[in-house]
């Protein structure tokens, strides 16, 4: 061993003394795929202790995490095959298959984990190819911004193979809480964008909001941290009984009812004389018209669930 290799293992074992983590416990990871996220997943292996092989369509992208002590892969097949576990994160399910169909004979007896955002349909394609070249998969969904990975915050969904999951779950809990929803790999995709039409619903509200009391000079900041978060903050706790009222059918109005809610378009007034424009609350307000109209007006407002859900 000579001086350089001397002093890598030296480094080497500083860092896994630091992280804390027992030998067992450090598996090799690939990560392929260095944008904003998956350089931060990568980082978040490195300072766990685990080796970590990283390779991207754009070599220079490695730099900073190679100083950090990752090895560079020459090639996508060198990737594969340095790690157990390989994760990739790219732009979307194309371009993983673009990227691993050259690695492909390198999958077999390896866990493959996409955390590129995507549909049920898509992971449950790329599950099979996997499947036909030996490797198990899990198909993943990132709940957090680059800067909350590793955090408490950060959420990671997966859905996959169970034993993979469960072998690597210590790993995959590097980057944050690894919840496991069930074997089809479609299910984390289909619960990712499920969360993410929740929250762009909650943003779509807080910029109407914004707009209105913005019309007459009010600062959004004064507005949002004063009066809006508080007011969401009362209205989250309604969420578990409108979610019962969904699961059961049971959509009896208890003290609001859709045909009250629906009598006056008042928002849509105000946001019009206020010059605001009403794309984003008239989508709903007109469900909720036509729900009335459907002869449902002494329902509650989860009631209008029922213009837009799949019918089983």
């Amino acid at each position: 061993m000579n001086r350089n290799d001397h002093e890598q293992s030296r480094n080497d074992r500083v860092l896994e003394e630091a992280a804390g983590i027992p030998d067992a416990d450090r598996t090799p990871v690939t990560v392929i795929g260095l944008g904003a996220m998956g350089s931060t997943l990568a980082g978040a292996f490195l300072d766990s202790g685990h080796p970590t092989t990283v390779w991207n369509r754009t070599p220079g992208k490695a730099d900073a995490l190679v100083a950090r002590g990752a090895a560079l892969a020459a090639t996508v097949d060198e990737a594969v095959k340095a790690s157990s576990l390989v994760v990739i994160c790219v732009l979307d399910y194309s371009v993983v298959q673009e990227i691993l169909q050259p690695a492909s004979s390198g999958l077999a007896g390896r866990v493959l984990v996409n955390l590129t955002n995507g549909t049920p349909v898509r992971a449950r394609e790329l599950a099979e190819w996997a499947g036909r070249h030996g490797a198990d998969y899990l198909d993943g969904g990132i709940m957090a911004v680059p800067s909350l990975i590793a955090r408490p915050e950060a959420v990671l969904l997966y859905s996959g193979t169970e034993d993979a999951f469960n072998r690597h779950h210590s790993t995959l809990s590097r980057l944050g809480k690894a919840v496991y929803l069930g074997s089809d790999p479609g299910l984390a995709p289909l619960h990712d964008l499920a969360l993410l039409s929740g929250m762009y619903g909650m943003f779509g509200g807080f910029l109407h909001a914004a707009a209105l009391v913005g019309s007459e000079g009010v600062k959004a900041t004064e507005f949002t941290s004063t009066l809006l978060i508080p007011w969401l903050q009362a209205m989250m706790t309604t969420l578990p009984e409108m979610a019962r009222q969904i699961d059961t059918g049971d959509y009896t109005s208890k003290e609001a009812s859709l045909e009250m809610q629906a009598s006056n378009d008042t928002i849509g007034e105000v946001s019009r004389a206020q010059g605001i424009s009403t794309e984003l609350f008239a989508p709903l307000y007109d469900l909720m018209k036509r729900r009335v109209a459907e002869g449902h007006g002494s329902d509650d407002f989860p009631s209008v669930i029922e213009l837009i859900r799949k019918r089983h």
